[in-house]
């Protein structure tokens, strides 16, 4: 086993571990249900809060590698479609598809304006 493959299989075994540990532990750990409202209510919070750290900056960088005015008008036309569309409890598809779209639009008619 070469060097690098031996790394690597010794890398996933540590992720694999550690994901496995972070999940096992609050179960071993909290045996009884939790009974204080504000650690109740964070805990239902964090994975939105989560999702949001880790999409939002995805967003605004999603339409380009570089960051310009046309990337930038396309990012915040599929994040505004996405946030009323969301606000108006569409469901995900649409709200994926609304956003898409009008970053795809936005996009194409900044192209030939400001091109």
């Amino acid at each position: 086993m070469t060097l690098d493959l031996q790394r690597i299989l010794i890398s996933v075994a540590i992720m694999a571990g550690v994901t496995y540990v972070i999940r096992v532990l609050p179960l071993a750990i909290f045996k009884k249900k939790i009974q204080n409202r504000f650690i109740r209510s964070f805990l239902a919070y964090v994975p939105y809060a989560v999702l949001a750290a880790m999409t939002f900056p995805a967003i605004l960088f999603s339409t380009a590698e570089t960051v310009t005015i046309q990337s930038i008008l396309s990012a915040a036309a599929g994040l505004g479609v996405a946030l009323v569309l969301a606000y108006k409890d569409k469901g995900l598809l649409t709200v994926a598809v609304g956003a898409t779209a009008a970053a795809f639009l936005v996009d194409q008619i900044t192209r030939i304006f400001l091109v």
